[in-house]
């Protein structure tokens, strides 16, 4: 199975077991926008709630807020969205179809790292355990030939992007030979900027009323907010503030299932520090964040760091958290090093003073601030394709089980009495009322026992609780693992104990 055939039946998955659903189902769904189903949302709250426990309470000195996703324009104007939150876009003639233009750049860019993993691929099965992969690659002359022409691209298409050459963009993609992937010609437009701010008005007369924007990020809710939760808070450099919430960007391009959507949720926190210090936080960040990831049991080799060639107008410092998603590693977190960039130049608009006085230091300053940012409908995604897994089963029977990290899972337990009569339900709904304060419980009682199980692995509920004859002698019961398929014979009064070290997060 490839991988555009593994990512179809992820997606299929997704909507089938109500994780995923196109948003207006019934009228054909909207475009790149995605409503989640009721296995979905458990498990998007999941991750939400586990990346707050570690921002927010497993530190001190980070506390959150929630700001309104309406905000006075002038904000957007201040942090550079108005003038400069733009992509390159361009058409082709013929399928009249619109790309990003540095995205078709990036995927011909792809397409040569391929080439590279083939290429490795091939001297893997020739050398066998002899294979050393890093001396191959820096010295097979084909490599280092592809990679050559990977930097000559990125160098020209980072050039460009820097001094808004569209120009020089265009001329780029017609070097390369792009073609448009609908048409296969190359009957380009020429490359336009596309402001992917959702615009709106604000008031009860439209000829009366202010226009405003849909938030494209959470970051500048928590930067207008600094001085309210410095002072209220009594807050101390080094401190950070961490927000969830709701973004919107009109993306000209919005594809890959959930990775790229108009409306998405965002998870941010802004960590502000003392200037001169922030290159030493943001190497802490970038190596706390990845620690985040790896703590919930998924192979390191699953994730990659990408530093950044091309900083952003705010940064001097930036690398993104990378995860091996169907269609190749792609971004699932950035941290950045933003500066004074923000706190500045809301001061400036606002004419408010957005300093900090030290009393270490007996000085103020505008702080600098590091970011980390991680997009909660990607981690969705990349938990979605890592747990799919297919196996065959020794008795030549196949399940479709999704494996999610057991803290992550959207029912921690389904409660399954064996037969729906001899007072079997009514011990089931005992057991089950003893748990739901504590855990997500699923009850089911209908078809064989052998069918439910099936269906639990494919919703990734960690633990199966079977309630039989047996159960009403002498209080035991039947545990399930998921992934093992092992079961064990238990005191009813134990589930608590064995549900909470199996859902248990390893420490962060």
């Amino acid at each position: 199975m490839n991988q555009e055939e593994f990512f179809k039946k992820i997606t299929a998955h997704a909507k089938e077991y109500g994780f995923v659903f196109p948003s207006s189902d019934i009228y054909d769904g909207l475009s790149a926008v995605y409503d989640y189903g009721q296995n979905g949302v458990e498990l998007k709250n999941n991750i939400r709630q586990y990346w707050w426990k570690a921002m927010v309470q497993m530190h001190e000195n980070i506390v959150g807020v929630d700001a309104a996703i309406f905000m006075h324009p002038t904000v957007w104007k201040a942090s550079g969205h108005v003038d400069a939150f733009n992509d390159p876009m361009i058409d082709n003639k013929d399928s009249k179809k619109r790309y990003r233009a540095d995205v078709l750049v990036e995927d011909h860019i792809a397409k040569i790292e391929d080439k590279i993993n083939k290429e490795v691929e091939k001297a893997k099965k020739r050398f066998g355990d002899a294979f050393d992969k890093e001396q191959f690659v820096s010295t097979n002359a084909r490599v280092l030939g592809y990679k050559q022409e990977i930097e000559d691209i990125s160098h020209r298409l980072y050039a460009a992007m820097e001094n808004n050459d569209l120009a020089g963009i265009k001329q780029l993609i017609e070097d390369l030979g792009i073609v448009c992937p609908i048409s296969g010609s190359r009957n380009w437009t020429d490359v336009r900027q596309f402001n992917l701010m959702f615009a709106t008005q604000m008031g009860s007369l439209a000829e009366g009323a202010n226009e405003i924007y849909l938030r494209p990020e959470t970051a500048q809710g928590i930067f207008v907010n600094y001085l309210n939760i410095q002072k209220t808070g009594r807050m101390k450099v080094p401190f950070g503030i961490a927000q969830t919430g709701k973004a919107f960007r009109n993306e000209i391009v919005a594809r890959q299932f959930i990775f790229r959507m108009r409306e998405f949720e965002q998870m941010e926190m802004q960590f502000f520090v003392r200037p001169g210090t922030e290159l030493e936080w943001f190497k802490h960040w970038k190596e706390e964040r990845l620690r985040w990831h790896l703590s919930l049991g998924i192979p390191a080799e699953k994730y990659r760091y990408h530093d950044h060639e091309k900083l952003a107008h705010y940064a001097n410092a930036a690398t993104d958290i990378e995860f091996e998603f169907p269609f190749g590693f792609k971004e699932l977190e950035g941290i950045h090093s933003r500066t004074d960039f923000d706190l500045s130049s809301h001061s400036k608009f606002s004419g408010k003073k957005l300093q900090y006085f030290d009393p270490e230091t007996n000085e103020s300053y505008v702080p600098y601030v590091i970011e980390t940012s991680i997009g909660l409908d990607r981690m969705f995604l990349a938990m979605l394709s890592h747990a799919y897994t297919e196996e065959k089963l020794e008795d030549g029977s196949e399940r479709v089980v999704m494996k999610f990290p057991a803290a992550l899972a959207p029912y921690k337990v389904a409660i399954l009495p064996l037969v729906k009569k001899d007072g079997l339900p009514e011990k089931a709904r005992e057991i089950m009322e003893q748990l739901t304060p504590d855990f997500m419980c699923q009850y089911e009682e209908k078809d064989s026992i052998g069918k439910r199980y099936r269906r639990q692995d494919a919703i990734g509920t960690p633990l199966c609780v079977t309630i039989d004859n047996q159960t009403l002698e002498d209080n035991t019961v039947t545990v399930r693992d998921r992934d093992t398929m092992e079961q064990i014979r238990v005191n009813a009064d134990e589930l608590y104990t064995i549900i909470r070290n199996k859902i248990a997060p390893k420490k962060i």
